[in-house]
């Protein structure tokens, strides 16, 4: 997993040795990480949070990670500044593999690194070791809030160069010699 600033939610998860059908893992922080949480991501607030992931060995070495996050957010409205809640609902499909492992390398053919849109995404790097449950379900609920909230009915003014008396160039019009 590419290394990013360590997660309000930390929860480093052992996963040398996995039980066969899986280890699950409850991320549900307190109110003192949800208010981190919606620092670190311009939020007005994070409600509630709580991310369900099951950790399974995958190939030779390789963790799976599924699960789903959901949380209720507010956030301001970008066009009114008002706050407005937001339901989270992500689900989590990850694949990692140790650094330097044989199956990193599977990924890229004769130099190129082979990439489907529709197909599942590449294998996150670990140490090995650990995973960190919380930066996982961090990093979900992340892509899965919405960059430009809008409040139901918000209307951004009209900016339409056709709208005369709004127009930046009405006063320019004044300016030119009619002929």
């Amino acid at each position: 997993m590419a290394q990013m600033a360590k997660s309000p939610i930390t929860y480093p998860i052992d996963v040398r040795r996995l039980p066969q059908k899986g280890f699950p893992v409850v991320v549900e922080p307190d109110a003192k990480a949800r208010a981190e949480l919606a620092r670190v991501h311009g939020l007005v607030s994070v409600e509630r949070f709580r991310a369900e992931l099951l950790f399974t060995s995958w190939k030779r070495g390789g963790i799976s990670v599924t699960g789903s996050v959901r949380a209720t957010i507010v956030q301001q409205c970008v066009v009114t500044l008002e706050p407005i809640e937001a339901e989270i609902d992500e689900e989590v499909d990850l694949v990692f593999v140790p650094e330097g492992s044989a199956l990193a390398r599977d990924t890229i053919e004769e130099g190129e690194l082979v990439l489907s849109a529709d197909g599942p995404d590449l294998p996150e790097t670990f140490d090995g070791v650990s995973i960190d449950a919380g930066a996982v379900a961090e990093e979900a609920f992340a892509l899965a809030i919405d960059p430009y909230p809008r409040k139901p009915g918000a209307e951004l003014p009209s900016t339409r160069p056709d709208d005369r008396e709004g127009s930046p160039f009405a006063t320019l019009r004044g300016l030119v010699p009619k002929n």
